[in-house]
């Protein structure tokens, strides 16, 4: 082996040790292969976690010989649709490693299982959907928008008695509350504290002028 050689080999072993890792870090995923491109009759240096029924030693693919007839080839090619030779869909990924030289001597590929995943996706779809049908207003701005509303009609209900809130009378605050009893303001669970907030009363008393 020459100084070449012998730098390329060194740059294999270590994308070996990546690609084992890769492929035990998915177990039942993601198959993992590493390609050396310099003998493409025997390319498959390692594959991890074997989903395609490869073995090292079995020729280069397509996309593999492509890299070697082409310098200027992605180095990249990212999340293109594949499939196992069994039918089973796939998401690949492919890295080809460049030595000094600029040459391509290998292809890092990982092949997701994704058909797999798709009754997964599908099931945790369902388990977070929310409703969709139409609603008059939406649920996560409701509390806000009550309290906005509320402030409202309690400012003006006010203004009407030649005041504010606050500056009402013990009688022009108890026939304020019983109205906004009537037009049904109570029916949310914090309506009371809020209307003795903006009136400068105990929720007690709020429930009292309501009698």
């Amino acid at each position: 082996m020459d100084h070449g050689t012998d730098t390329d080999e060194h740059f294999i072993r270590e994308a070996e040790k990546i690609a084992v890792a890769l492929g035990r870090m998915f177990p039942g995923l993601c198959e993992v292969v590493l390609h050396d491109l310099r003998d493409p009759q025997h390319a498959i240096r390692a594959i991890e976690n074997n989903l395609s029924g490869r073995q090292v030693g079995d020729s280069a693919t397509e996309l593999g010989l492509a890299r070697i007839a082409d310098p200027q080839y992605p180095g990249v090619i990212q999340n293109y649709p594949n499939r196992f030779p069994d039918g089973r869909p796939a998401k690949s990924t492919s890295i080809g490693i460049k030595n000094a030289a600029g040459e391509y001597i290998a292809a890092l590929c990982l092949n997701l299982d994704v058909s797999v995943l798709s009754p997964v996706t599908l099931a945790l779809s369902n388990l977070v959907a929310t409703d969709t049908e139409p609603r008059d207003q939406p649920l996560e701005t409701l509390r806000n928008r009550n309290a906005r509303e509320l402030r409202r009609t309690v400012e003006a209900l006010s203004a009407q008695r030649g005041g504010t809130p606050r500056s009402l009378s013990r009688e022009g605050k108890k026939a304020l509350v019983r109205q906004l009893h009537q037009d049904g303001y109570f029916d949310s669970r914090d309506a009371a504290q809020a209307i003795a907030d903006l009136l400068g009363v105990s929720r007690a008393t709020v429930y009292n002028y309501t009698k």
